[in-house]
């Protein structure tokens, strides 16, 4: 569902992730996710977890290391690299992952919302 729903979202309907046959006859044999569907995960890592709402993609590398079939959980993570505070910025290493195996990583930047101070106790 999650498939069709990127291809109707987005118009990319490659016979490689949506017709049986036609995949069956690529190096895959079978349907295969769209790569950007997989990176969507990574998005939404960053939207709604770390660093979370108010974040602001600048940029972000992808190498698909790997094709997520229909059925696989796909597992993404997030790790800060380093840390720009005059400009409230951010740098991640990110990867996907299904069964313990990479299929995508890459970097990104993020423009990060402003935290309180923290105060003493």
């Amino acid at each position: 569902a999650d498939i069709l729903a990127f291809a109707e979202i987005t118009g990319d309907w490659n016979p490689v992730h949506l017709d049986t046959e036609y995949a069956a006859k690529t190096v895959f044999r079978e349907p295969i996710a769209h790569g950007m569907l997989t990176a969507g995960y990574i998005s939404a890592v960053f939207g709604s977890e770390m660093p979370g709402p108010g974040a602001i993609y600048v940029s972000q590398t992808l190498n698909f290391r790997a094709p997520v079939k229909i059925g696989d959980k796909v597992v993404a993570k997030v790790r800060v690299m380093e840390l720009y505070p005059a400009k409230r910025r951010a740098r991640f290493d990110c990867s996907c992952e299904v069964d313990g195996k990479t299929v995508l990583e890459g970097e990104a930047v993020l423009m990060v919302p402003a935290r309180p101070a923290a105060t003493a106790a």
